[in-house]
């Protein structure tokens, strides 16, 4: 980010006449942290108060980040609300496309509606018919997952079950999933599918 922003603020091209400013915040990937920088930037931290034509120097214009899909929900939520663009280069989550919830966000890469799709008809190519899921108990985990159930609905597959879990749940409700899907596993002509943060895995 920083390499681009002096490659930028060095062209006499790209933005003649304009330097941009840049302070760099990590989330840490965690929510609480990342609701507390989007509260930071939203009431600024200039203790000058500006007048006249330079009050915009004291303003947030633009945030770029998170790269996980739970933070930027959660940053969007707040500096959405007074028309701060935020510009996420990782977080995926198809509910982010939604402009009435989020109407400041947009993001470099595509949302997870086309991986749904795309798993869905790879499900109905190798002629998978009847299925398990899993997913992330998280954001992105389940939001993937209610894509990837209404895609694979339209394609006439059936899902046995769809269970989600966090790496940090108690081992007891692991064990829980673990015995949903060696049942399932047991019986016939069985195909299970994992959606967990960016991986995909046939078994």
């Amino acid at each position: 980010m920083i390499f681009a922003i002096e490659e930028i603020n060095n062209s006499t091209e790209l933005l003649p006449g304009i330097k941009l400013g840049y302070q760099i915040y990590d989330s840490c990937a965690s929510v609480p942290m990342a609701v507390r920088l989007a509260f930071q930037l939203s009431n600024g931290q200039d203790p000058v108060f500006y007048k006249g034509s330079n009050c915009s120097q004291s303003a947030v214009i633009a945030v770029v980040g998170d790269s996980g899909s739970t933070p930027s929900i959660s940053i969007s939520r707040i500096i959405g609300t007074f028309n701060i663009p935020q510009v996420s280069h990782f977080a995926t989550c198809a509910c982010l496309s939604d402009k009435k919830q989020f109407p400041s966000f947009f993001r470099t890469i595509p949302s997870d509606q086309f991986q749904a799709d795309a798993l869905a008809k790879m499900v109905k190519h190798f002629g998978w018919t009847w299925i398990g899921a899993v997913c992330s108990n998280s954001d992105y985990g389940n939001y993937g997952m209610a894509s990837f159930l209404d895609a694979a609905q339209r394609e006439g597959i059936c899902v046995e079950y769809s269970e989600a879990f966090y790496r940090t749940d108690p081992r007891t409700k692991i064990q829980r999933v673990a015995d949903v899907i060696r049942r399932f596993l047991h019986q016939k002509f069985c195909c299970f599918l994992y959606y967990c943060g960016a991986t995909q895995k046939n078994v």
